[in-house]
């Protein structure tokens, strides 16, 4: 099977294609958030156009940044780009490129990728959280993504963390996001997320807000693993090592809900993984 996959994010997007299981062909271009959403449809599209995609993909799966309202198939916003909003992204796919498309939102594909062929193979249930320019998580439970009721599942990044502490972009105080996310720390500390994960004491304090939002994970769902992807993610052990001692000291002392930490194994493409696997499961 030929699958097209399509991951969406606040710094850059990917489009790959899939022979079977394996990616064959990628390209991965920056994110301008102020082009918008006609900015990015147009670099999607001079990508697939010049790849000649028409005609040539079985499925089409799709991970977008941003809460999807999954049965209809449609975009609920992006809180990083604008334009998004009420937007038919695989309906655009499918028109304009001949190939049938299916979206879920970029933290839900990431955790389907883990689970099906990444860190979380084995583990049932799966929790994966993207720490990257936003926060997000997903939760795969017998080989199936939990979207929940009305397809918010999942959203750890707008946990409420510390109720004083600083505006979100949401409109809240102290979310997840705006005390850990990429976009955050750089706008904070006026220096790039990769450059600050070098500072072991940098870390040693940044730890302690990240385990706050797992520890209320961790007790919520008693997941079998944790997976973390995303960009600061590739900081490895240096953010690891710090945060699995710090989980230690703040969780419950009753609980005896595991505490299993791990990096995602597919890197920058545990999204695109989950995008090809829902599109080829049909939805799941």
């Amino acid at each position: 099977m030929r699958t097209l996959a399509i991951d969406i994010g606040g710094t850059k997007f990917t489009v790959a294609a899939f022979d079977g299981t394996s990616i064959i062909r990628r390209e991965t271009r920056s994110t301008e958030r102020e082009g918008g959403r006609d900015w990015m449809l147009e670099q999607i599209g001079a990508v697939l156009t010049g790849w000649e995609a028409r005609g040539q993909f079985d499925v089409c799966g799709i991970g977008f940044g941003g809460p999807v309202l999954f049965d209809a198939q449609r975009i609920a916003l992006s809180t990083h780009v604008g334009g998004w909003s009420d937007f038919a992204l695989p309906s655009f796919i499918e028109q304009n490129f001949a190939v049938p498309a299916i979206m879920d939102n970029d933290a839900n594909a990431g955790a389907l990728g883990e689970a099906v062929y990444g860190a979380g193979r084995g583990f049932d249930p799966l929790f994966y959280m993207t720490l990257s320019t936003g926060i997000g998580g997903g939760l795969v439970s017998g080989g199936r993504v939990w979207r929940g009721a009305d397809s918010y599942a999942g959203e750890i990044g707008h946990l409420t963390i510390r109720p004083n502490g600083p505006e979100c972009l949401c409109g809240a105080r102290g979310c997840y996001e705006r005390l850990c996310s990429g976009l955050w720390l750089e706008r904070d500390h006026g220096r790039p997320a990769r450059e600050l994960m070098e500072d072991p004491a940098f870390v040693e304090r940044y730890v302690v807000d990240l385990s706050l939002g797992l520890k209320a994970c961790l007790m919520l769902l008693n997941p079998s693993r944790v997976v973390i992807g995303g960009g600061i993610a590739k900081a490895g052990n240096r953010l690891f090592d710090p945060l699995r001692r710090e989980l230690g000291r703040c969780m419950t002392q009753w609980s005896r809900a595991r505490v299993d930490v791990a990096a995602a194994a597919l890197g920058d493409d545990s999204v695109l993984y989950g995008a090809m696997e829902l599109a080829r499961a049909g939805g799941r």
